[in-house]
């Protein structure tokens, strides 16, 4: 198992987010986290990265308990996140950004992982001179996945990677993430637009106020009668 969610609460401060989910990641697969706006997917992505307040629960990383541990010692077991909104070093530039990825890793390993992003995201290695915050939306979303990619996770968290983007570019980042999932990483993706997201995932969870509401198989769910009623905007009589 690499990442399990047991009875789960968090928020912000003492006002609860999400409550008392508890859900599996098994090694290997892309899992979706579908809900709309205010539904808790941020919050719950956040804290399992450490950076929200657990108000209650567990979390299991690659066997082991890491509830209390900080941030940056869950990056180091490999749990990453690219965070929604890139949140990159605008003023330094593609390869300095690329390298912060790395500060846990460095030596040949940097060397080679920038190598691997490069071949991913070839613009990136046009671009490695420039600073980050001149590169238009969906070249700063390339950034900021491969600066994820730059720490070697285990598991890949990634939170609304489609915010801001043409549909196109979308496209051209989950084309990355299949690649990376077939690379071995497990890949846990938050996301609205259902229909991508879940053409390219094995499972998924839904989310509504805060709480697992529907989950299964990706196929299932895009068939889902209630599904696609909210998310893939098919009406039904």
């Amino acid at each position: 198992m690499m990442l399990r969610l047991s009875h789960f609460c968090a928020g912000y401060g003492h006002v609860p987010v999400v409550r008392d989910i508890s859900l599996e990641i098994g090694q290997g697969p892309i899992v979706a986290l579908l809900g709309a706006n205010g539904a808790g997917k941020t919050t719950l992505m956040r804290a399992v990265s450490g950076l929200a307040t657990m108000q209650g629960g567990t979390i299991e990383f690659a066997g082991s308990d890491v509830t209390g541990l900080s941030s940056e010692h869950r990056v180091a077991r490999g749990l990453i996140q690219v965070p929604q909104g890139r949140h990159l070093f605008g003023e330094l530039s593609v390869r300095e950004n690329l390298e912060m990825g790395a500060y846990l890793v460095g030596g040949e390993a940097t060397d080679r992982r920038m190598r691997e992003v490069f071949s991913l995201f070839p613009i990136l290695r046009e671009r490695e001179r420039q600073p980050a915050a001149v590169l238009s939306g969906g070249e700063q979303q390339m950034l900021a996945v491969g600066r994820a990619l730059m720490s070697g996770p285990r598991c890949l968290l990634m939170d609304e990677p489609s915010l801001g983007l043409a549909p196109k570019t979308f496209d051209l980042i989950l084309d990355v993430i299949r690649r990376i999932n077939e690379g071995g990483t497990t890949v846990f993706i938050a996301e609205q637009n259902a229909r991508k997201v879940l053409r390219v995932a094995q499972y998924g969870y839904v989310l509504e106020n805060g709480r697992v509401v529907m989950e299964g198989e990706s196929q299932t769910l895009l068939t889902d009668d209630r599904i696609q009623r909210s998310y893939l905007g098919v009406a039904h009589s």
